[in-house]
């Protein structure tokens, strides 16, 4: 007898599904997409622009046995279920398998978990293939095949660089600005005075009510000459304050908050979280431990509520239940995803550690702790201030005495909620300072951005969509345009070099606002409410006339030559930037490819604690620094952060400078 076929993306899924389903149904992978646009026609983009933006696909290169497959499973069945990722892309992927597979009888089902109680329930609302949301992914897709294809085309022609993308281009143009900015940054002295007591200190901040700005030491030491030892307490005052836990996980804020806490990059947290999405072995069954992880929404689902509520009445009490946190309006959010969550809250971390390795441990437990905090009381706090005068000039001291823990019960672990309590004073008192002491300052520059900071920053900007965000720091890393160097985004020169040549011509698409209204058009599309081919017909009107013009106009960048001639073909050697920077190769290329191998320097740090070598400073080929013994492979010793030639105490390896602090590589030890 038939059974009913099941296609999803990835094959660590199948398992899965098909124990949830049963007997009656055969669930398959297509090893994620099976089709893509061609690479015929004009220019190259498998796009007919004269005929309606046409798009030609063809089979992506591999998949031919997949879908060979996936025919013979089509032809077994009496009916076909497409239940590809729930986003643009997955409803994407589930057109293509129609299509390509011929499939007449099918249905499209979309969970956002993959336990079993949510799966076998969407096949009860299995519905037709969206086509806004194809026509949308589809527009995308051709948009950046149109800018892709063609900026690059002009960019070898006049620099021997490539573009990097739509997107990809206005974050570098963030990372370019912001170097500029620092570049340009004129820093400025001041200086700052606080008083030290026995159990408190306090900081000048005022003088007869006005505020007081010190500029350099010689007013400074004015200042000190005038001050005495002796403070009246002038006011004391405090009050309660709240604060509030935070929204459930997003995309965004998942890869920021997995940086800044746990330090993963944005793609690392990505591939862990589809693990923990797609399915884990628990013992006695196999279930995702999180929600879909690409979404841009906040909402929770009334079950997930519902249980945690009680599992928080249960173990903390009904005072520290709180509400849902509720979506703030604002442009792009696919409110028909949920928020990153637990599967089950009754699933506690500690209990799910043995299941997995340590890092699919720590990020599960911050989504896990994170929804959870998210539905408890905000936490109260006693802020207290005393304002202390000296001879007119006003010294502030500030503490807070934390009073209801709230939701920092289970998420103390990642917010900082020390209690800074002050003395017990009176007004009219008066104290004696155990020293007063000035401190010389000088302002500084705007911080490059770290991964965090540029997919925050895209994020309220309106660029890009939650499955973007690892991609384009990836891509620019790979294409040599910037460098990770301290956990900072640092431009290269070829990425320099590439933005100021699109914005001399680009300037109006290569933007902020342009890329962030365009996804409003992709997503009006997705709604229904816009033409996908008047959306594409008004993007060329504008795109192409500038980029015949940037052919004509823009000037080529002669190669520098390095003086030395080629030992093979006797033309002059030239400089050239590759993916991997710079490299000396002769001018005669195609004819003659000649490449000069570069000489490696080694920078050593200190003495290997394993072996005779030693440790030097290496680059991954996406251009992180770490420090490796110069033995390997015999010695595999290596270490992200810097050496300082010391061994823990606690555990024996290496102690490493990491964040202005020496701690352990290996252990929690910091000396």
């Amino acid at each position: 007898m038939p059974k009913s076929l099941v296609i999803v993306e990835s094959p660590s899924k199948t398992k899965a599904i098909e124990k949830y389903l049963g007997s009656k149904y055969k669930v398959v992978s297509s090893k994620g997409h099976i089709r893509d646009l061609a690479t015929t026609g004009k220019y190259g983009l498998g796009v007919d622009i004269e005929n309606n933006f046409t798009p030609k696909y063809i089979v992506i290169k591999g998949k031919n046995k997949v879908i060979t497959e996936l025919k013979k499973d089509v032809k077994a069945s009496d009916f076909v279920y497409l239940a590809t990722d729930p986003d643009r892309e997955g409803e994407a992927i589930s057109w293509h398998l129609k299509d390509a597979l011929n499939i007449k009888n099918y249905k499209r089902v979309v969970f956002n978990e993959i336990t079993k109680d949510v799966v076998v329930n969407s096949f009860k609302h299995a519905r037709d293939i969206d086509d806004n949301l194809v026509k949308s992914q589809e527009t995308r897709r051709i948009l950046d095949r149109i800018i892709g294809f063609r900026l690059s085309k002009l960019m070898q022609s006049k620099t021997g660089g490539k573009s990097a993308g739509r997107v990809q281009s206005v974050a570098l143009k963030l990372i370019v600005d912001r170097e500029r900015e620092i570049n340009a940054f004129v820093k400025e002295e001041y200086w700052t005075i606080e008083s030290i007591f026995k159990d408190f200190s306090a900081k000048l901040e005022k003088y007869k009510d006005k505020k007081i700005d010190i500029n350099n030491e010689k007013e400074a030491d004015k200042i000190l000459d005038k001050l005495s030892k002796e403070f009246i307490v002038k006011e004391i005052s405090s009050k309660k304050k709240e604060k509030q836990s935070k929204a459930p996980f997003i995309t965004s804020t998942l890869q920021q908050d997995a940086f800044n806490k746990l330090g993963f990059s944005a793609k690392k947290t990505m591939i862990i979280a589809q693990k923990l999405y797609e399915g884990i072995d628990i013992g006695s069954e196999t279930t995702g431990l999180i929600t879909y992880m690409r979404t841009d929404s906040i909402r929770l689902s009334d079950e997930f509520v519902t249980s945690t509520n009680n599992f928080i009445i249960n173990n903390y009490g009904k005072e520290y239940l709180s509400y849902a946190k509720k979506q703030k309006e604002k442009g792009n959010v696919q409110d028909a995803h949920e928020a990153i969550r637990p599967t089950s809250i009754n699933r506690l971390p500690e209990d799910m550690k043995k299941y997995l390795s340590n890092d699919e441990y720590k990020l599960y437990k911050m989504i896990y702790f994170r929804a959870l905090a998210s539905l408890m009381k905000a936490a109260i706090v006693n802020q207290e201030t005393i304002l202390l005068d000296n001879n007119d000039y006003e010294f502030k001291a500030t503490g807070q005495v934390l009073v209801f823990d709230g939701y920092l019960k289970v998420y103390s672990e990642y917010e900082d909620s020390k209690d800074e309590a002050l003395p017990k004073l009176k007004e009219k008192d008066t104290i004696i300072s155990d020293s007063i002491n000035k401190e010389q300052h000088f302002t500084e520059p705007p911080a490059r951005y770290t991964e965090a900071k540029l997919i925050k920053e895209m994020e309220t900007l309106g660029i890009g969509r939650p499955s973007t965000y690892a991609k384009t720091i990836d891509t620019l890393t790979e294409r040599n345009y910037i460098k990770i160097i301290e956990k900072k985004l640092n431009p290269t020169e070829i990425g320099i070099e590439t933005t100021d040549k699109l914005q001399e011509f680009f300037s109006h698409i290569i933007n902020i606002k342009y890329t962030a209204d365009m996804e409003t058009s992709l997503d009006n599309i997705a709604d229904g409410n816009k033409i996908w081919i008047e959306v594409l017909d008004k993007f060329y009107k504008e795109f192409e006339p500038t980029l015949r013009k940037a052919f004509d106009k823009m000037e080529k960048k002669e190669a520098e030559e390095t003086g030395e001639l080629c030992p093979t073909c006797g033309k002059p050697m030239v400089f050239k930037t590759g993916k991997y920077g710079k490299f000396e190769a002769c001018s005669g290329y195609p004819e003659c490819k000649y490449i000069k191998q570069a000489k490696k320097e080694v920078k050593e740090v200190t003495d290997c604690p394993k072996c005779d070598g030693k440790l030097v400073e290496r680059t991954t080929r996406k251009g992180k620094i770490f420090y490796g013994c110069n033995n390997f492979p015999k010695c595999k010793v290596a270490v992200w952060d810097k050496p300082t030639g010391e061994i823990c105490p606690e555990c024996r390896s290496l102690l490493v400078e990491k964040d202005g602090k020496i701690k352990c590589s290996a252990c929690k030890y910091e000396k």
